[in-house]
């Protein structure tokens, strides 16, 4: 039986995975990242594989889930917030 604990948990874990996916579909269009640090947005990534780990060890299955949600499209987000930066150093600034 799911504990309350890890369904709160896990439902926050996939709300934040839903919101989440907007940072990485506004990156996608803009083709940018602009206003964000990359040390947080790698700490909280990391954190996150770390909860892979851990929630299974809990026997937490929807925070697992939700976990899993959130470490996926945060390391999306990382591999855009890089991948755009670099891109813009070579090519100069993108305007829409």
């Amino acid at each position: 039986m799911m504990e309350w604990q890890d369904a709160l948990n896990g439902s926050y874990e996939l709300f934040a995975g839903a919101l989440l996916w907007l940072n990485v579909r506004q990156a996608y269009r803009d083709k940018a990242v602009r206003g964000v640090h990359l040390v947080p947005t790698a700490v909280f990534t990391s954190w996150g594989y770390w909860n892979l780990y851990y929630y299974p060890h809990l026997n937490q299955w929807l925070s697992f889930v939700g976990g899993l949600v959130m470490v996926t499209l945060n390391t999306v987000w990382l591999i855009q917030l890089v991948y755009y930066r670099t891109t813009e150093r070579r090519r100069g600034p993108v305007y829409s």
